[in-house]
């Protein structure tokens, strides 16, 4: 999409000169025939794709495959442009062409960002504010899909159901990435072409269908892997743009009748067209699928120009479709953001038509007042042109005013934490505000912590990655693992297994082993509770299981930490984990204590969020205990049957007897609808240790 923005230097509105085949007697010119002249129908094609991405975003809720169309375009239209100059040895000279690119990017890219940003802060909750802050910086400097793609595989991002105002940056990343590389290739090659004799356009022919193939081979082994991560995956993109040069140097050469491209358009359309509804694009793509759509529109650009009437060249020529292409670039930009904010300020999960057309059609203002206002005068200017300096002046005003409020926010945000924290002996009491006995010292207002910003980022951890002894020969295990600073000097092993609700308590078990000189390391897996084998559970579940036991036996530690029961949402309902009294008995057998915890109570809504939108003390934001927390604990029916074992129970320090709130002490108790807070397990870790004492017998 950015690519196609920018027009490509000194060819402003994809004027781009085509390089025809010389003509021979006899011989039909192929699309592009004749002299240099402007491609419209190339920009006809981009407007389709933006109008796939659009219209399926928008009003069909699915991923199109004019992204991939769009990949393609941008790197044909860069190697006319670089081998044009080879071809007029005039200089590659890519610090100049860097800056002018990106200064003319830049522009609308931040028009829509600072836009998003206050729509953000306005319509979102504040729980979802660093998220979008944290993709400001990632979009602005063209790392989103870097970004994504760790949030991808990250159980603890914050929920993955919900869609970022400008998570679609991740393809203009990618695309910022390749407009830095492509350059560097295509000057590599000329240098070495000068030196040794070579034919520049087999030269890069050949380069670039190698990184072709190694690229696809990769995308196509990644997607079917991790199609997650390889979705945003640079890598596994670049077969999309190495196609787009090899296209734009293999055109030249390429020779159909009229009948055959009259044919070849119209199939390069109806096959893009088609795509976003026969495939299920986004969980499928970047592998072998995507050849569909890049194909389709290789079909197209190689139609070329048929003169004929019945060609869909004539379409994508049209008036209309040429002018939307000049707005391509900025409706990409709007679209989406529009998107995601109306449906979060409606509280809907997908645009009506009625909405929908409303939001394409906001979007479409947008995109021309940007355009004719933003980008088109920024284009325009001639003064930058005049030195690289200005340039860099001119990208470096862009940023700083985007940066400003990136900045400020995040500044406002140490601010206020640092203040919160120094009154939160008083103001934030947290559980200690159950205790009987218990006065109440919070100031009128003091703020509840964490806040509300900082709250998806509230989890508990250790000092660091496992290392030294700790660290285990499994590489499965040493991405997951961490452990205090204490040495080998410890007077207690504490390993910790299971998910993320054992994960949580480390807010607790870690001052208690700082205070005792205890080493605790930690192994865990999103999702995936300790447990023998479980049908059930996927191999990955398993497989971690089985090697974090193994790790387990080889080490001895003291004693093993994990959940030992399952609650369920907004119920009752609570079972001790599958296997609980098997794991218990392994790790008896080789001499392993265990300390088990019952599990908390879970919702099936964010109960933070209730409160933030509702207040505390709504009553749509409190349940009543005994709607979340079974009677008795299923540990009751365990006491004495181990020689080994210790239970704990935390629960009467999230439910006051009556209700379980969303605050405690002027504390958030939740993350979101399951997940306790750093903050808040913290303000437990007194009673946690009393009662770890008490179940273990071990001396203080």
């Amino acid at each position: 999409m950015d690519a196609l923005c920018h027009s490509f230097e000194e060819l402003p509105n994809v004027t781009t000169p085509t390089i025809p085949a010389p003509a021979r007697p006899g011989r039909r010119a192929s699309g592009p025939v004749g002299k240099s002249k402007f491609r419209p129908e190339i920009q006809g094609l981009r407007s389709l794709a933006v109008l796939m991405v659009v219209s399926y975003h928008v009003w069909i809720g699915r991923v199109s495959g004019g992204v991939d169309v769009f990949l393609l375009i941008s790197a044909f239209l860069m190697t006319l442009q670089f081998t044009g100059r080879y071809k007029q040895r005039r200089p590659m000279d890519l610090l100049r062409h860097w800056l002018h690119l990106f200064r003319r990017l830049l522009p609308a890219v931040v028009v829509v960002l600072l836009a998003t940003l206050a729509a953000s802060f306005v319509f979102l909750p504040a729980t979802r504010w660093v998220e979008v802050v944290n993709q400001g910086w990632a979009s602005l400097f063209y790392y989103e899909n870097w970004l994504l793609q760790g949030l991808a595989v990250d159980y603890y991002a914050a929920d993955h159901s919900l869609a970022s105002p400008l998570q679609h940056f991740w393809s203009l990343s990618i695309q910022g990435q390749v407009f830095i590389l492509w350059p560097v290739i295509f000057a590599s090659v000329a240098l070495l072409c000068r030196r040794f004799s070579l034919r520049y356009r087999a030269t890069l022919a050949y380069v670039f269908a190698i990184i072709f193939v190694i690229s696809l081979a990769y995308s196509i082994i990644f997607t079917a892997n991790n199609q997650a991560v390889a979705y945003f995956d640079t890598f596994a993109r670049l077969w999309e743009f190495a196609l787009g040069t090899l296209l734009a140097l293999v055109l030249p050469g390429l020779n159909f009748s009229k009948p055959v491209r009259v044919v070849m358009g119209w199939i390069g359309v109806a096959a893009m067209l088609s795509c976003g509804i026969l495939l299920q694009v986004q969980t499928a793509f970047p592998g072998f699928v995507a050849l569909w759509p890049t194909l389709a529109a290789v079909a197209v650009i190689a139609a070329g120009q048929t003169g004929s009437r019945l060609g869909v060249d004539r379409i994508l020529s049209s008036r209309f479709l040429v002018r939307l292409g000049d707005n391509s670039y900025a409706l990409y930009l709007w679209h989406w953001p529009i998107l995601v904010i109306a449906l979060a300020w409606s509280g809907k999960d997908h645009a009506g038509w009625l909405s929908g057309t409303l939001i394409i059609a906001l979007a479409l203002v947008l995109a021309f007042l940007t355009t004719k206002y933003v980008e088109k005068p920024f284009r325009e200017w001639k003064w930058p042109e005049v030195k690289r300096r200005r340039s860099a002046i001119a990208i470096a005003a862009c940023l700083a005013v985007a940066c400003a409020p990136l900045f400020g926010f995040q500044f406002k945000q140490y601010l206020d934490l640092q203040a919160a924290q120094a009154q939160a002996f008083n103001d934030n009491p947290g559980a200690h505000a159950l205790l009987p006995g218990y006065v109440d010292l919070v100031s009128q207002d003091a703020k509840t912590l964490p806040t509300p910003e900082q709250l998806p980022e509230d989890w508990a951890t250790l000092a660091g990655a496992c290392e030294g002894e700790s660290k285990p020969e499994d590489k499965m295990l040493q991405e997951k693992c961490q452990q205090n600073d204490v040495g080998a000097d410890a007077t207690k092993d504490i390993l910790v297994l299971g998910d993320s609700h054992s994960q949580q308590w480390l807010a607790a078990i870690g001052p208690l082993a700082e205070a005792h000189h205890w080493r605790v390391t930690a192994l865990l897996l999103g999702g995936c509770h300790f447990m023998p084998e479980n049908p059930d559970a996927d191999d990955a579940c398993n497989d971690f299981n089985a090697a974090a036991f193994k790790y387990a036996a080889e080490k001895l530690p003291d004693t093993v930490f994990m959940v030992g029961t399952a609650a369920s949402p907004s119920s009752p309902d609570e079972q001790l984990v599958h296997g609980f009294e098997q794991t218990v008995t392994n790790f008896n057998d080789l001499g392993i204590g265990v300390v088990a915890i019952r599990d908390n109570p879970r919702y099936d809504y964010n109960v933070t969020e209730c409160a933030l939108a509702k207040g505390v003390d709504s009553a749509d934001c409190k349940s009543n205990e005994t709607e979340v927390l079974a009677a008795q604990s299923p540990f009751a029916a365990l006491q004495g049957t181990f020689g080994n074992a210790a239970f704990l129970d935390m629960t009467d320090l999230l439910c006051d007897g009556v209700t379980c709130p969303s605050v405690v002490g002027n504390v958030f108790v939740y993350l979101d609808d399951n997940h306790l807070s750093k903050t808040y397990v913290t303000s437990m870790s007194e009673m946690f240790d009393e009662r770890w004492f008490a179940a273990t017998g071990w001396q203080e």
